[in-house]
């Protein structure tokens, strides 16, 4: 295992490094780092929560750092780096990241994003700045007003690269790049990797240096995954006793659309829990404050959709529950990574209905995973084949309902016939090993 220092950053980086917390570098910083000090382009997949942003970052400032002066002139500061993000939230963490990294330089940062007024942003582009991180319609908006100029770029990173496809930025990615000066350096970075990627790849890369940390569009090893078999109007039932439960003090509550977010969050703030909610709906000084509150411990439990399954790092994230499977495979990957980062421990739990059981093989596909379907006795559906189980998650508040045995389908519906475990959520520690 090698140490910052023998990969070749320097003492102004390694001393900001420290002050972070960084002792180690991951596996995808130890690949990708001496790969982009070389000046190679880089096409990287790791997965989420190692370290991807470090990974690209500091070698980069280490390459730029020479170009950092105390000049006031606009000139003398052009944009020399350009992280484009599929995401507000994404472009934020990244920034707050950079600003760590760079203390110990002259290097000027800037972060631009939408649902903000443009001219705070045009002010802080036109006094000059090294490095932009970017949202793809933001920044077009800006090189159309002429607030920045990109012909100085020495070094692109495409971060997420998968979503902003998925987000049908793809036309805009290539616009950006070909504004870009021929020799340049490109950086991609995904968690997944799908054959648009490895198109744009062929298109616009010179024989990129290939990383690999981990199987591709695979998941944390420290992460618990739980798929419990549920009806679905028996969700909103089983969320909070879980939480009760399994005395959960901070946790993300995904779901896919904006109207069932605004629910769930409704029948927590109901049973008095510390909750709030983030989806696309509200404005960027909400979805910062709301961020905010979380990280710092102040909101107990966030309930959100797909925007805060990617640039949300917290290092001691408990929990993640999946209310809905998400409707994009790769998705499932994201939400469970804002678990289990920085080789902590996590727990992942995933409320499945019978209509959700396409999206639950697509997710067994793309991870090649043996996901096992739990159940838990008081909650096991009527669409499922019945089970035993010997215990229960929750009796005190299920006492004095039907115990599984006499549990019998609602609806002729036929009945899956998958095999059922009893959940390890009842297992010591949770079943975590």
């Amino acid at each position: 295992m090698k140490s910052f220092s023998q990969l070749g950053l320097s003492n102004e980086i390694i001393s900001a490094l420290n002050e972070c917390g960084y002792t180690t570098p991951t596996d995808i910083q130890q690949e990708a780092i001496p790969a982009t000090l070389s000046g190679q382009d880089v096409l990287a997949a790791a997965q989420t929560g190692t370290g991807k942003t470090a990974a690209f970052m500091l070698p980069s400032i280490e390459r730029l750092k020479g170009y950092g002066n105390s000049g006031t002139s606009p000139a003398m500061h052009p944009v020399r780096m350009l992280v484009l993000t599929p995401t507000r939230e994404l472009s934020v963490q990244i920034d707050a990241n950079i600003k760590s990294y760079i203390k110990n330089t002259l290097l000027r940062h800037a972060v631009i994003y939408g649902g903000v007024s443009m001219d705070t942003q045009k002010e802080i582009l036109h006094k000059g700045c090294e490095i932009v991180v970017a949202t793809v319609g933001r920044l077009l908006d800006h090189i159309e007003q002429k607030n920045i100029q990109l012909n100085r770029v020495e070094i692109l990173v495409l971060d997420e690269a998968d979503r902003m496809l998925d987000m049908g930025f793809i036309d805009d990615v290539r616009k950006i790049i070909s504004l870009l000066p021929s020799t340049r350096q490109i950086l991609l970075f995904s968690a997944t990797f799908a054959p648009e990627i490895r198109k744009l790849a062929t298109d616009f890369m010179n024989n990129p240096v290939s990383i690999e940390t981990a199987p591709k569009n695979s998941t944390a090893n420290n992460v618990e995954q739980h798929i419990i078999a549920i009806d679905n109007w028996r969700k909103k039932e089983l969320l909070p006793q879980l939480i009760e439960f399994l005395n959960i003090k901070q946790a993300i509550v995904f779901c896919n659309k904006k109207i069932t977010v605004n629910q769930v969050t409704r029948d927590l703030l109901r049973r008095k829990f510390s909750v709030d909610s983030l989806h696309g709906n509200k404005s960027q000084s909400e979805r910062l404050a709301t961020l905010n509150a979380f990280k710092n411990g102040d909101t107990q439990i966030l309930v959100a959709t797909d925007v805060a399954a990617r640039g949300l790092d917290i290092n001691d994230m408990p929990f993640v529950i999946n209310y809905e499977i998400p409707l994009q495979a790769e998705d499932y990957v994201h939400r469970i990574g804002r678990t289990g980062r920085a080789g902590a421990a996590g727990v992942a739990i995933s409320l499945l209905d019978e209509y959700e059981e396409k999206l639950f093989d697509a997710i067994v596909k793309l991870t090649r995973q043996d996901l096992k379907i739990e159940q838990l006795e008081g909650f096991i559906p009527s669409w499922y084949q019945v089970a035993t189980t010997s215990k229960t998650l929750m009796p005190d508040n299920n006492k004095n309902k039907k115990t599984s045995n006499s549990c019998k389908p609602t609806h002729t519906r036929p009945l899956r016939k998958r095999k059922v475990e009893t959940c390890a959520l009842l297992l010591p520690n949770f079943g975590i090993k």
